[in-house]
């Protein structure tokens, strides 16, 4: 590794996996000074690894999901080989995920042993079961060292900054007050709905919420694929403003960055609320916050840790979602209460 100089990253498919892998680049940029660290993301999840500071450059992919297509991958990995990477850090654990690489003849490739990566991997960490796995951010760390060396402890937090004035530029983009207090609610999931507190519950809560705080602004921030369970919550609380699908990620962000709090699934989003240093409220229902927490010292999770929970499915296999239905919005508004104090 001391004559490395130049290494490529092939990115997770998700924002909040993306951000869980930063204190992974922050130990490969202090254990080696000199290393220019270049990733490979898709769209959704580039914007996030353009703030890290660890990171120079982010080549976008466009990649349909589940899918092989091989012919473009191995595109994608000629366009990659006048950059001559020593190395090449693949932390997905799909076998398409190390074919770039392996196409762009870089000669050191690292990552967990995964999807019949034999030949594609040269320099492979083992991969236990799921349940027997180390939290997220600790599994990634692990890469920047020989397989089974000790880690440092405590591991660097995930961290973004985003400017005031950027704050304040979106702010008035979407006529929004900067002298009054914003609430984001995160009620999005990519995963499935067994990650989405009901829409009901964050409705009430938004209730609660102008009761309680009057002069607060409420937004709803996602994908477009959010905008319905979004536009739910509005019919039931009028002060929550659906802004889901009508910001980017970049705006999405700056947002957060604003907020005086954040109510979130555990998603995305969330990740970067706590990225952000902003009081966050974590919802878990069919994830595990001792797998995939919220990497900050301003996050509190909410999770009732029912003997069904975490069963880690898309949608509930017992069909009552009780994991998050019966964590209650009083219980929810509480917690909200003493933070905003």
């Amino acid at each position: 590794m001391a004559t490395i100089n130049r290494a490529l990253i092939i990115a997770p498919n998700w924002i909040g996996d993306a951000l869980m892998a930063q204190p992974f680049f922050t130990l490969l940029k202090t254990r080696y000074p000199r290393l220019r660290l270049d990733a490979i993301a898709p769209r959704w999840v580039a914007p996030v690894l353009e703030r890290m500071p660890e990171i120079e450059t982010v080549y976008l992919t466009d990649f349909a999901r589940r899918k092989l297509q091989l012919w473009r991958r191995w595109q994608t990995a000629q366009r990659l080989r006048a950059a001559k990477y020593a190395a090449a850090y693949i932390l997905p654990n799909s076998a398409k995920s190390a074919v770039i690489p392996w196409f762009a003849g870089i000669g050191l490739r690292i990552g967990y042993h995964g999807e019949h990566r034999h030949g594609l991997l040269n320099s492979r960490h083992p991969n236990p079961c799921k349940k027997e796995r180390p939290p997220m951010v600790r599994r990634y760390a692990a890469l920047a060292y020989a397989p089974g060396a000790p880690l440092p402890d405590p591991l660097p937090a995930p961290r973004l900054e985003i400017a005031f004035d950027e704050q304040t530029q979106v702010l008035a983009r979407f006529s929004l007050e900067a002298q009054a207090p914003l609430i984001v609610f995160c009620p999005g999931a990519e995963y499935g709905p067994a990650k989405r507190w009901p829409a009901e519950h964050f409705a009430m809560l938004a209730q609660r919420i102008a009761q309680a705080f009057p002069t607060t602004c409420i937004v709803a921030l996602g994908s477009s694929k959010d905008a319905p369970l979004a536009q739910a919550i509005a019919e039931r609380a009028p002060r929550v403003r659906n802004l889901c699908g009508h910001t980017s990620l970049d705006e999405a962000c700056a947002l957060i960055a604003y907020a005086s709090a954040v109510i979130s699934n555990d998603s995305g989003l969330m990740h970067i609320a706590a990225a952000l240093r902003r009081p966050l409220l974590a919802l878990y229902g069919s994830s595990d916050p001792r797998h995939t927490p919220p990497l900050s010292n301003t996050a509190r999770v909410q999770w009732l840790q029912l003997e069904c929970s975490p069963c880690f499915a898309r949608e509930c296999p017992l069909g009552h979602l009780n994991c998050l239905r019966e964590l209650r919005p009083e219980q929810v508004f509480e917690s909200l209460h003493d933070m905003l104090r």
